[in-house]
């Protein structure tokens, strides 16, 4: 009997060195590049919205040339609103065909501010998420990474929002779809209590007040792939993550471009900061680069690319 546990003891640990020498530590979401990129989102001579196509046209320039430089197979999905065009920015990875993840976020800005939470940061995760998919090898399945325009208003839930456009492409083509994740405002974090706010007060009692954490928002009904996404994500990540799953008619919970998959069926995911429920800056002038966390910021990114490379 004791030879028997010593042997199992022995196999044990040996598998376990095994294993252990099977995995490699996976990169790290730089910083620096994250910085980088919003000030260059930021910087544009008058803000990324539908005002201003020039500012918005080089904004998406510079997103494309960033998913070249990481290695991605781009293309641009162009369309026409009020006589001007339009373009969704894709930069894709892994194999051609059969079901793929799409991970997206919104260029384009709401008004005259600089939009750095909203949504530059989520830009910049998705910016650095390519770098970083970039590195890997034999990737299991597709992942399209989606810069999207008009997602602000006038145009949020229209046709003419970009995510509309390429949900409703992908499902006009038939192409199987595992999922989908909205990168929407992803910097800002305050541990003061009281920070936080919900669309429903009680949920303080549950979630708590301080805006510190990282939120996984779904609908009832959303399928596998949100589940499995929410339990992959907070078992990654290095800083709290809370899972928030609604009715899809409660306020803020489709507040993004994820909404426009449900509209065809995919099951989609919102990876948020939870914005104005927090960021009392949304939408304003003072949305700026300085109130941002970039070791956070950084932290998401990581446990997206954890999450995604989950066999």
């Amino acid at each position: 009997m004791f030879l028997r546990f010593y042997c199992s003891l022995l196999l044990g640990f040996l598998g376990f060195q095994v294993q252990a020498q099977q995995l490699t530590p996976s990169p790290t979401a730089d910083t620096i590049r994250l910085r980088q990129h919003l000030l260059t989102l930021i910087s544009t001579p008058q803000p990324r919205n539908y005002l201003h196509p020039a500012s918005l046209q080089q904004a998406a320039e510079y997103i494309q040339q960033q998913m070249r430089t990481a290695g991605a197979r781009t293309s641009e999905q162009t369309y026409e609103v009020q006589g001007k065009p339009y373009q969704n920015l894709i930069g894709s990875y892994g194999p051609e065909a059969g079901p793929r993840l799409i991970i997206g976020a919104h260029y384009d800005v709401c008004g005259e501010q600089p939009g750095a939470d909203d949504n530059g940061s989520g830009v910049a995760a998705l910016l650095e998420l390519a770098r970083l998919l970039g590195q890997q090898t034999n990737l299991p399945y597709r992942i399209d990474l989606v810069a999207y325009t008009l997602e602000e208003p006038p145009f949020f839930r229209t046709r003419q929002m970009g995510s509309y456009v390429h949900a409703q492409a992908l499902h006009a083509a038939g192409v199987p779809v595992r999922g989908m994740v909205a990168l929407e405002m992803l910097g800002y974090y305050d541990d003061r209590k009281g920070s936080q706010r919900y669309p429903f007060g009680p949920l303080k009692l549950l979630f708590g007040s301080r805006g510190n954490y990282v939120t996984v928002a779904q609908k009832f009904g959303n399928g596998r792939f949100g589940r499995e996404f929410a339990r992959r994500y907070r078992a990654a990540a290095a800083l709290p993550v809370k899972r928030f799953k609604a009715p899809a008619w409660l306020p803020g919970i489709d507040f993004s471009d994820h909404l426009n998959y449900w509209q065809f069926g995919y099951s989609a995911v919102l990876l948020t900061d939870t914005a104005f429920y927090r960021n009392q800056h949304y939408h304003e002038t003072t949305d700026t680069l300085d109130r941002l966390d970039m070791r956070r910021l950084g932290l998401a990114v990581d446990a997206v690319l954890a999450t995604v490379l989950h066999p």
